[in-house]
């Protein structure tokens, strides 16, 4: 499978993961918020597995600016507005329902952009690198 469309793919799950409350406070851990992406079953890091894939291979990478791919939990870096609000961002200020509201337009919009580059490229994924696919979104 081409990179966008295993991003497309990871971005439809997290949209209906969102959905259905995945991002809501666990009863098991009520203390903790949720972290988007990261607790996500999407993330190799969620089953706190030894040897779980690196960040630098997640299909999410692919959104990341090319300067903030090395840090930490890059997918937190991953712009989400206009204004360029991350995650990041996001948690130092928002509350839970602003996030979430603003990761489902995002992940809304993002999905129709690769959509429509896909039926743009004659129903075709394209691999494109790192850094032009987060241009293109």
């Amino acid at each position: 499978m081409l990179a966008n469309d295993e991003v497309l793919k990871v971005l439809k799950f997290e949209l209906d993961f969102l959905g259905k409350g995945g991002y809501r406070r666990s009863l098991l851990t009520p203390w903790r918020a949720p972290l988007v992406f990261e607790d996500s079953p999407t993330c190799a890091a969620y089953y706190r597995e030894q040897g779980a894939q690196p960040c630098s291979e997640c299909p999410l990478i692919e959104l990341v600016p090319p300067e903030l791919k090395g840090k930490t939990s890059p997918c937190r870096y991953i712009p989400l507005n206009t204004r360029g609000d991350t995650l990041d961002s996001f948690y130092h200020w928002a509350y839970e329902p602003e996030i979430e509201d603003a990761l489902r337009g995002w992940l809304l919009s993002t999905i129709q952009r690769l959509e429509q580059n896909r039926e743009n490229n004659g129903g075709l994924g394209t691999g494109g690198g790192c850094g032009s696919l987060q241009e293109r979104v």
